[in-house]
């Protein structure tokens, strides 16, 4: 399904480099058609896993980077891992949730939530010690800005994280219809719903998971929390249920009505990458130009 979106899709690839970084030695591909369209699920984003860089003054957090349901870390960043290292952050991705062997076929997120975050935790304790930071920063997708609220919560995660960011977090839940819609997208991916897919179970509305997740308030404190939106996420519905209470809450559309970006295209939104550089560097406000985003490809 996704080889043949590529190529009815083809013919709205937009290549934009990165506004704030003009003379940058990676391109970032605003374009989640060419995005998803990578060679190997286990490769580095680009800018991303190298154990040698060292955080800077000007950026003193390494950035995690979280993958969603069905995704890997490839697929996920083509984008934003190029855009962070080419703006001066270490940058580290992975992938996680891998179950009943989906990893074998590139389709990860679908393990347990809760043993997910003790990958994350793993991850996270491994970037710590190559950097010498003290905390991270987390920027996640779909169910990748959800699931580090449970390390931050039970795994004793919050100590070591400073800002997380969520792109469309499936943080209240969804329907299963919703997942269903974001399985068509991957190949293999349909295979592993149901009781193939623990995360997906455990991502519908009223979980036993969600309700303990969110039990006695979304956030914790010292955590820096935002959530980015679009209205017209067909997966994280309804899309509010994405936000977070004691959050900053963006939704897209209230910066820019051009912006159509749908669930899939969020970390291809150059809209979305530049609010997620400012929740990182607050001091250095982005503002990113209001142009024409696109469902799926993004732009």
């Amino acid at each position: 399904m996704r080889r043949t979106l590529v190529a009815l899709l083809a013919s709205l690839a937009v290549l934009v480099a990165a506004p704030a970084s003009a003379n940058a030695e990676l391109p970032v591909i605003y374009n989640g058609v060419l995005g998803y369209a990578h060679v190997s699920p286990t490769a580095s984003p680009p800018g991303a896993n190298d154990w040698s860089c060292q955080p800077n003054a000007a950026h003193p957090r390494p950035v995690v980077l979280v993958h969603g349901t069905f995704a890997d870390m490839s697929d996920s960043w083509q984008a934003l891992s190029p855009l962070l290292k080419n703006n001066g952050w270490c940058v580290f991705a992975l992938n996680y949730g891998s179950y009943s062997g989906s990893g074998a076929i590139g389709v990860y997120g679908v393990g347990e939530i809760r043993n997910s975050a003790q990958e994350l935790s793993a991850f996270v304790d491994k970037v710590l010690a190559a950097t010498g930071a003290s905390e991270v920063d987390m920027v996640g997708h779909s169910q990748g800005g959800m699931m580090p609220r449970y390390y931050l919560k039970f795994l004793g995660g919050a100590a070591k994280v400073h800002t997380l960011v969520g792109l469309s977090p499936s943080n209240h839940g969804t329907t299963l219809d919703g997942l269903f819609t974001l399985a068509s997208f991957f190949p293999g991916a349909n295979q592993f719903t149901g009781a193939l897919c623990p995360a997906c179970e455990e991502q519908s509305a009223g979980s036993a998971f969600l309700n303990e997740l969110n039990a006695g308030g979304d956030t914790m404190p010292g955590v820096e929390y935002t959530v980015i939106q679009t209205r017209y996420d067909q997966v994280v519905t309804p899309y509010t249920s994405a936000f977070l209470s004691g959050a900053n809450n963006i939704l897209l559309q209230n910066q820019c009505v051009l912006d159509l970006g749908d669930h899939l295209s969020m970390p291809y939104d150059h809209i979305a990458d530049a609010d997620v550089l400012t929740a990182l560097d607050p001091a250095q406000p982005r503002h990113p130009l209001c142009t024409p985003i696109l469902p799926t490809s993004g732009g």
